[in-house]
């Protein structure tokens, strides 16, 4: 019904001069232009799918009060055509009657072509009127140029509401339907791998996002207008756009429990492999603190002098978690089985690490030893190379730190000292001297 929802075509000039012949003509031929245009688009809006859909629906909230004003628009709009109609079949009767019009013809086509001649009975007449707000009058009188006006504001409106309420119910209902089509299939799943409501936080997420997705549907069908959120200065019908904020809510939280579910799925697929890879690495970690624990007992025996930590026991409470995870696997308890597999995999690495980091320490006494003995028997190789072998102090302070390094218990500080002192002889025979020096042997004790 023309640009921005205003009838095309009318240019009516406010009363002036007596038209003549041709100014009529012309007016008349624009007048039945405008006539064809009005009546189609008037049609259009009485045949819009949204009005029909607004005709038949049980409305709520602000599209029952918006829509009782539309209806009451749009009878107005058919009474004022009606008008129209007759004005302009009262002017082509003037100009039909002679073919050179006199002046009391072109008088009268000028009344009914620019003058307020125009009488529009009000059948609302109760309460305000639509258009302007004010009490409504039993009847009212226009220019055509204000009664096309008048029309264009009263159409404008109604169409704006009718197209509005279409794009809601174009756009949401049936992706609501679809989401909740998704939504049965992931509760159907969930059921099969016990995530119920009130007794798995993801089963009372379904039951809340079913609730919402029950409601939000009745409401968009019931009061349509509630979720539009019109356009920043658009002038144009329906301007605007549905808001699906609660739809996309919905949305995100189903897809956020979908995903939950997956990974319960995923456990009741590989839950017997990763049992079997938590029972090893629980075992590696108990034989762990078991070496570690004889290993202090042999430190004990044969390291003096030196801070031993002492070794945990076994990890009973994991034992006893990996046991009730396996009585949920037998029960086919995957929701709880979850979560626990979860938890004790992260535990078990950490006990596995805490074992050889035990280990470590308890055995870092012998660790110390066997490195003296590798460098004291090094540093013998290495003067038996050159020859220096049966030098008498070189055997005195090797037989000394031999002896307290494959003795029990052995003092390890006292043994690297003795180890340092043999080292020390063996590198200053070993270092050449310049031609006429004169020494001794070095230390002698």
């Amino acid at each position: 019904m023309g640009v921005a929802g205003s009838f095309p075509g009318f240019t009516g000039r406010p009363p002036g001069p007596v038209m003549d012949r041709d100014e009529a003509d012309r007016a008349l031929a624009r007048l039945g232009a405008e006539h064809e245009a009005i009546e189609t688009s008037l049609l259009a809006l009485q045949d819009h799918a949204g009005r029909r859909l607004l005709e038949g629906a049980d409305l709520t909230g602000v599209t029952k009060e918006r829509w009782a004003s539309a209806e009451q628009s749009i009878t107005l709009l058919w009474g004022y055509f009606d008008a129209y109609a007759a004005a302009l079949a009262r002017a082509r009767e003037i100009r039909a009657g002679r073919r050179y019009p006199g002046k009391d013809d072109l008088a009268a086509l000028t009344e009914v072509l620019r003058g307020d001649s125009v009488t529009v009975a009000n059948p609302g007449a109760v309460g305000a009127d639509p258009a302007t707000g004010g009490p409504a009058r039993l009847s009212e009188r226009f220019t055509l140029e204000e009664l096309v006006a008048r029309m264009n504001d009263l159409y404008a409106r109604s169409l704006d509401m009718v197209v509005a309420a279409d794009s809601v119910w174009s756009a949401l209902p049936a992706r609501i339907d679809l989401l909740a089509a998704e939504l049965r299939r992931t509760r159907s799943l969930a059921h099969s791998v016990g995530v119920r409501p009130g007794e798995h936080p993801a089963g009372d997420d379904l039951e809340s996002i079913t609730q919402e997705l029950t409601t939000l549907r009745v409401q968009v069908i019931s009061d349509p207008l509630a979720f539009w959120l019109p356009g920043p200065g658009s002038a144009a019908p329906g301007g605007g756009r549905p808001d699906t904020s609660r739809y996309d809510r919905a949305a995100r939280a189903l897809e956020d429990v979908r995903r939950e579910i997956e990974a319960v799925l995923a456990v009741r697929q590989d839950a017997e492999q990763r049992l079997v890879q938590l029972r090893d690495v629980l075992s590696r970690a108990d034989r762990t603190l078991s070496e570690a624990r004889s290993a202090r007992g042999e430190v004990l025996a044969k390291i003096a002098a030196s801070e031993v930590p002492a070794v945990s026991g076994p990890p009973t409470a994991l034992q006893e978690r990996l046991a009730a995870a396996s009585e949920y696997r037998r029960h086919a308890q995957w929701n709880r089985l979850s979560p626990l597999l979860d938890s004790l995999e992260r535990e078990a690495e950490d006990e596995l690490l805490r074992a050889r980091e035990s280990l470590t320490s308890v055995t870092a006494p012998l660790a110390v030893r066997a490195e003296l003995r590798g460098r004291l028997d090094a540093y013998k190789a290495k003067v038996a190379r050159h020859g220096l072998a049966e030098d008498p102090l070189l055997i005195e302070r090797y037989d000394a730190a031999r002896r307290m390094l494959w003795s029990a218990p052995c003092d390890l500080r006292v043994a690297e000292q003795a180890v340092l002192r043999y080292q020390r002889a063996a590198t200053d025979l070993l270092t050449p001297r310049p031609r006429g020096e004169h020494g001794g042997q070095g230390e002698t004790s």
